[in-house]
This record gives structure tokens, sequence and C-alpha cells, in this order.
């Protein structure tokens, strides 16, 4: 299944410093970003302004009506998604902090990472919460699932691995964020899967959003502070600290990833 949607690109937080930054304030004011160097007018979307929301590969297993997984799956990861409009909450029960439907802001579909159960509530990490600070939904609102693949993050090593159980099935080198503008760390998870505009631009052929927010971005910046990992049009931003936040990786390895990498895998991201 494939959707569209119009996407806002400032939602990205850090995509690759100064320039980008200029760039992403003349899509907001366009439609169009000129590179800095040479004037050239590129789409960071597809013809027509649009990216696409990629559906997840390989799916999160559902639990059956009785709470007990399927013999054939034994998944490390718990995930839930929503079945319609949910009160997000502080605590089981508690005061709401906000609310989520079965699509993320970028129109995909929502599958959130589960940290626990406590009685008919679930603990989930979603992107309307600052990080490090879960929500709780009720369970019954929510299909249950769960996924073997993780994420992690070695912003030192400037490495990105991904993990089925304890085998290592991608080792990717990533750019982070520079000491200015460090990426966050902490326990976040994959919330969409986005095909860009393609080679030579902003965010290359697509991009990985998590649910991690950037708290540093600079005064000047005007977009939002979404964390995600994407291409670039600056390869050499691959391997080093330079961009706000977000993570720089080729295309290459961004396609691979676009296919091994589930919606509500978790992401562990370290120093």
């Amino acid at each position: 299944m494939r959707r569209t949607l119009i996407l806002s690109l400032a939602a990205l937080a850090g995509c690759g410093g100064d320039r980008a930054a200029r760039e992403d304030a003349a899509m907001k004011a366009g439609g169009r970003a000129a590179t800095a160097e040479t004037g050239r007018q590129d789409r960071v979307v597809d013809p027509g302004g649009r990216a696409r929301v990629v559906d997840p590969g390989g799916r999160a297993a559902p639990l059956n009506p009785g709470g007990r997984r399927a013999a054939r799956v034994r998944a490390r990861w718990a995930t839930a998604r929503p079945t319609g409009r949910v009160a997000l909450r502080a605590s089981p029960g508690g005061r709401a902090v906000g609310r989520i439907g079965p699509l993320t802001q970028f129109g995909g579909p929502r599958v959130v990472s589960v940290l626990g159960r406590s009685g008919a509530w679930l603990e989930v990490v979603v992107p309307e919460r600052p990080n490090a600070r879960p929500a709780w939904i009720r369970a019954r609102r929510a299909r249950l699932g769960a996924t073997d693949v993780s994420l992690h993050i070695d912003r030192s090593d400037r490495t990105l691995t991904v993990r089925r159980r304890d085998r290592v099935v991608q080792r990717v080198r990533i750019g982070v964020g520079a000491p200015a503008h460090p990426t966050p760390t902490g326990r976040f998870a994959v919330t969409d899967k986005l095909a860009m505009g393609g080679p030579g631009t902003t965010y290359g052929c697509c991009a990985i959003a998590l649910s991690a927010h950037q708290p540093t971005t600079p005064a000047t910046w005007n977009g939002l502070d979404r964390v995600a990992v994407h291409g670039t049009q600056s390869p050499e931003t691959v391997g080093v600290a330079a961009s706000l936040g977000c993570m720089h990786a080729s295309d290459s390895d961004l396609r691979r990833l676009m296919r091994t990498v589930p919606l509500g895998a978790p992401v562990f991201i370290r120093a």
C-alpha cells in the first residue's frame, strides 16, 4: 500500500547545516529550494510537491484476541497500531496530554513502540511527547504486534547498526549532529519511511523519521524539530559531525534500510 501526502520538510530538524536551513526556508516560501552555490532549483520532493509514504516492510505480528502471540512468532520488541483516535495519558488513567490517530503527521500508518503494560494500559513512545517522556494509551484501542528488528546508533563511532534479535543484519556509516547541535540520545522509535526527492536533493532518496526531537536547533531555524535518518546532497557530511541533529547516510544504504526496518522498531542512540 502506498499513500501520498503534502510533506512539510521543515518538520525534519537537522538536515545539513546552514545551507539546508536556507533551502527549507525557500521550500516553505515557494515550494522550491535554490542551492547557494549555483542558484539551481531542485525539487526536494518528487514532481507535484509530494513525498511518498512507504508502507512498512516487515509487518508487525499481531496478537490474537486472547492476548497470546501466534506460535510462529517470538519477537522481542512490542508494537501497537491505534485503531482510531486515542487519548495520550501521562500515567495509566491519568491526565490527558494529547491525542493520536491511526495516521502519523506525514499521513502514513502509525505503529508505536511499546515499552510496557500496566493492566489495561500500554506505555508507548510517540513523537507527540518530548524526548524521554512516554505516554499511556488504552490497550483495547490498539492492535498489538511485535518486531525482532532494532536500530542502534553510536554517535562517537558514527555508525547505525540494525539487529534482528542479537544478529547484526546491517551496519551503516552515518553523519551526526555537529557539537553545537548534537543528535539526541536515548530510546526512540521509527515513525515513518518516506520516499524523498532523489539524488542531488537535500534529503536524497528517502528518509526514516524517528520519534526524537532536536532540543538545540539554532535561533535562525524556522522549521520544526523532528529527527530523521536521511540522504544528503553533501556526501562529505556522511561520517562526520556536521548536521543540525539529523543523521546522514548514502542513498544505497538508505534504500536497504527502507527495506529492512519496520515501523515501530525501537531506536537506541548513545553518545
